[in-house]
Formats: C-alpha cells, sequence, structure tokens
C-alpha cells in the first residue's frame, strides 16, 4: 500500500465489505460505514522542503566545483545561469516532493495523524453518521497516502468502549494492510468493530432498522 491513489475495488470486493457490515450489523443496532480515501491532506510544505534541499545542494555543488566551470571568474552571466540552476532544481525537488514515499519521509506521522482525523470529522458529518436515530454511528475510514486507519464512534458509542479497544480494531486492519490486504483489513476492522458494538448496544429484535448505506465510501 505505497500509493495514495485511490483504489479500483472490484465488484467481488465490494459485495465482500458490504457483506461484512450486514453481518456485523445483526447482532448490534449501530451503524457502521467503511471508507477509503486516497489522501487526507496536501501536505505542501514536504514538497517545498524537498525543493529547498535540492537547490541548496545544487547551489553547493556548484559552489564547490566553481573552479571548473568558471575558469575566466564571475560576471553576470554566470550569474544568471547559476540562478537558472538553483531554480531548476528547486522545481524538480518540488516535484519529487509529491512521491508518497519522499512525502512520509519529509512530514512528521504527527502532522499526518492530525490530517487524518481531521478528515475522518468531515466524513463522519458529510456522510451523514450524525443522524441517526440514537447517535450510534461508526466511521471506520483508512487513508492510503498516510498509511493510517481512523475509527471515530458517535457520542453514545463512546460511553460504552473504551479508547484502547478502538485502537484494538485499527491495530487488526493496520496489520491486514501491512501485507496490502486492503478489503481483508476492512473486514476485520469491521467484524471487530462489530464485537464490540454488539456488547455496547445490542441488537433489538423487530427494531433494527439499516439507516445507512453498507457500501464502501471511496474518495480521493
Amino acid at each position: 500500500m505505497a500509493t495514495g491513489r485511490r483504489p479500483a475495488l472490484t465488484e467481488a470486493e465490494r459485495a465482500r465489505v458490504e457483506a461484512a457490515v450486514e453481518a456485523a450489523e445483526e447482532r448490534t443496532s449501530a451503524e457502521i460505514v467503511p471508507m477509503i480515501v486516497g489522501r487526507s491532506g496536501v501536505y505542501r510544505e514536504a514538497h517545498h522542503r524537498v525543493g529547498l534541499l535540492s537547490a541548496v545542494l545544487a547551489l553547493t555543488v556548484l559552489l564547490t566545483i566553481e573552479s571548473p566551470w568558471l575558469p575566466w571568474g564571475w560576471h553576470a552571466a554566470n550569474a544568471v545561469w547559476l540562478l537558472g540552476v538553483t531554480t531548476l532544481a528547486y522545481s524538480l525537488g518540488a516535484w519529487g516532493g509529491t512521491w508518497p514515499p519522499v512525502l512520509r519521509l519529509f512530514t512528521s506521522r504527527e502532522r499526518m495523524h492530525r490530517k487524518v482525523q481531521l478528515r475522518a470529522q468531515l466524513a463522519f458529518a458529510q456522510h451523514g453518521l450524525a443522524q441517526t436515530r440514537e447517535r450510534t454511528g461508526l466511521l471506520l475510514l483508512v487513508s492510503l497516502l498516510e498509511r493510517q486507519v481512523s475509527v471515530l464512534a458517535d457520542q453514545s458509542l463512546r460511553d460504552g468502549i473504551s479508547d484502547a479497544e478502538w485502537q484494538e480494531v485499527v491495530a487488526v486492519v493496520v496489520e491486514r494492510l501491512k501485507v496490502g490486504d486492503l478489503v481483508g483489513g476492512l473486514c476485520c476492522g469491521i467484524e471487530t468493530s462489530g464485537m464490540l458494538l454488539a456488547r455496547a448496544c445490542p441488537v433489538r429484535a423487530g427494531d433494527n432498522p439499516n439507516e445507512l448505506s453498507n457500501q464502501v465510501i471511496q474518495d480521493t
């Protein structure tokens, strides 16, 4: 999972995730919504950092080997040429900073974590998870570029399930993501969430409407 691009799930994979949600929700009155996003942030500062580093390195190299390319000393044409090379180095570096492995290297994990949490909060509101009858929506979001998972539960679910238990759900998903099994990770996370939710808000016979779609949401 080394890319921030949105994966194209097959119909069979979509059906597998949907079946996992349906099975989990049979035991609880909560609503589970799985979501995959390509990235949660743009991280332009990483692009600039890589560009500046490339420009400084290019300038340092040119000044270090000054004698071969400035045999007749400094003059205006040399200064313009030096500025052009430095600018080109910055541009190439900034472009290279958009490549996911480089971007992750120049962005702190804490900043990426904040961006993933903010993306989860936005998605929670946009997709109506806060509008369930008893405030029992649960968002399970996988952000590919950051290689991070966020589990965001509505208010009534936070009281009965601890943060440590939600982190167990995250760990289950991440374990499968490490071997490139995105769909398997989602299904395992949904199943584990279902077991926690069955305890915190068990299903009531004859009163368990499906308030939110079971389909996986995909976004850039």
